[in-house]
């Protein structure tokens, strides 16, 4: 068994016993675990495994992302945040210099991530509306980064939307898109095809990374706000 640095700061490569690669966050609350991920001790630290079938972003990582603009330090406005289990890692990652803005509309399934946010205090959740930024204004300053995972068919307007108001110029952001969310009728390229046309109107795009086998029918992009 062997932890080592992955090439995003903040990421880590675990090698099991079997040779497998899998990667991880170094734990900010040591002993917490957010969703029943697994724990590794490795010289005097802790890792939380992170499991890409519960998590959009980590599937990312493994299929090859080549930009991750999550840095320690950043500053992040999840949107979606639901009861944290990527978001989790993400405050792993930005540590107590950064922070985490978890917007998320359900008040049942942000519930459940007050208990976490009680030690991990560098995630803010707040109950609001994604598709209208203006409600969470005084408690989001300008961001470093988005993070949109949001199932529904404006999700790129919502995150543009977003955008124009908490992402500074130069900023980051990243979206989840899942094609069925959007529009059932039409075969998963054209709908990502059309999101990326969409992107196009205010961001850069960076880049575009299918999910699978992780996550059926999504796609993530990275985009960059001029």
């Amino acid at each position: 068994m062997k932890i080592k640095k992955h090439e995003f700061p903040g990421v880590y490569v675990f090698i099991d016993e079997d040779g497998s690669e899998k990667i991880a966050t170094k734990n900010l609350v040591h002993s917490q675990k957010v969703y029943g991920e697994r724990l590794i001790k490795f010289e005097g630290e802790e890792y939380r495994v992170w499991n890409p079938r519960r998590s959009k972003l980590g599937a990312a990582i493994l299929n090859g992302l080549k930009h991750f603009p999550i840095k320690p330090g950043s500053s992040v406005l999840y949107l979606g945040v639901a009861s944290g289990t990527t978001a989790s890692h993400v405050s792993d990652i930005v540590g107590w210099e950064g922070r985490v803005f978890g917007v998320e509309f359900s008040p049942r399934v942000l519930r459940e991530l007050v208990p976490i946010v009680e030690e991990r205090r560098n995630i803010v959740p707040i109950l609001g509306d994604a598709t209208k930024p203006e409600e969470y204004r005084a408690l989001v300053p300008k961001v470093d980064v988005i993070f949109e995972d949001v199932a529904q068919p404006t999700q790129a307007k919502i995150l543009i939307d977003n955008a124009k108001v908490y992402l500074r110029s130069g900023g980051y952001a990243m979206i989840s898109v899942k094609s069925r969310s959007i529009d059932v009728t039409k075969e998963p390229e054209q709908v990502f095809k059309e999101v990326e046309k969409e992107l196009a109107t205010y961001f850069e795009v960076v880049e575009r990374i299918s999910l699978e086998p992780y996550e059926k029918d999504h796609t993530l992009f990275v985009v960059r706000k001029p």
